[in-house]
């Protein structure tokens, strides 16, 4: 929303500041009363009624550059510069003034359309569950389980989605509740990309056929992407793409089809990549993959 120009030797008056205009101001050339359009100058059609603007100034909240150089956007000044140009978004309205003010604990903030996390106590982890590992903080018949990888945080952490014991790689880790809703959510298509070791050879239409879609015992389900990594005698790499989050999922659709797997990898949500995280270790995610999961996720 462009803020009105100040005129020479004038003020454009006090306004909030988050306060905009909905659009020029319309020049009256009437010199001698309306003559209509054929006359020498008459009164251009009114602007349209203005938008309500959205108050999203808090006077006890904290200066918004100093929220987002805390959140680790930038320095104070290029964060400054960001709000001056227009880039940064509150409770979906533009801030363009350096005074407001905002409750970080309550408000949204976006910058360059990617969402911001203001909350410093919000965990977003990478974590590469090894085999033979249950998917479980805390499993109650007594077998190794994800929280015994995280021994000393005392955030209460939970998983996004699930990994069978004999199914390795990337689970993420958060306390961040309604980000892992959505993400494990089908209806927000959120990709998960695994590499399976099967039986091969692979026929050439097998893409095609599980793009399709195959018919399970709970319903049909296809891919969505498929494609041959590597083939040996009897043996074949395979990376599958899919946002289903049924139990099994990969491995009840490749046995569908006659390729049972020998070995499954997960190795991407979203946007966050396994990358070279040992099996057993964990990293924290950047701001940057943490914005990218959020848009991911339409939030």
């Amino acid at each position: 929303m462009t803020p009105p120009r100040r005129r020479a030797g004038g003020s454009a008056g006090p306004r909030r500041p988050n306060q905009g205009v909905a659009g020029p101001e319309r020049k009256v050339t009437d010199r001698g009363g309306a003559k209509g359009r054929s006359g020498g100058g008459g009164r251009l059609a009114p602007a349209p009624p203005a938008r309500p603007d959205v108050d999203v100034h808090d006077a006890d909240g904290i200066r918004l550059q100093k929220v987002l150089a805390a959140a680790g956007v930038g320095s104070r000044r290029v964060c400054e510069n960001l709000i001056t140009e227009g880039r940064v978004e509150v409770d979906g309205q533009v801030v363009t003034e350096l005074g407001v003010r905002i409750d970080p604990t309550r408000q949204v903030v976006h910058v360059d359309g990617e969402r911001v996390q203001l909350d410093t106590g919000r965990v977003y982890l990478a974590f590469n569950k090894p085999l033979n590992v249950v998917t479980s903080m805390n499993d109650d018949l007594g077998r190794i389980d994800i929280g015994d990888y995280l021994q000393g945080r005392k955030e209460r952490l939970f998983h996004v989605g699930r990994l069978d014991a004999d199914t390795e790689g990337l689970l993420l880790l958060t306390n961040d509740g309604e980000l892992a809703n959505r993400l494990q959510h089908p209806a927000y298509g959120v990709l998960k990309t695994y590499l399976a070791e099967i039986r091969g050879p692979v026929p050439r239409d097998l893409g095609r056929r599980l793009r399709a879609g195959i018919e399970l015992e709970d319903g049909p389900v296809a891919v969505d992407s498929f494609r041959l990594v590597d083939s040996r005698p009897g043996k074949a790499l395979v990376e599958v793409v899919l946002h289903e989050g049924r139990k099994h999922i990969v491995r009840r659709l490749l046995d569908a089809v006659g390729h049972p797997v020998l070995s499954l990898v997960r190795t991407q949500v979203g946007p966050v990549l396994l990358a070279d995280t040992k099996p057993g270790k964990w990293r924290a995610l950047s701001k940057d993959e943490v914005a990218a999961l959020y848009k991911a996720a339409g939030l």
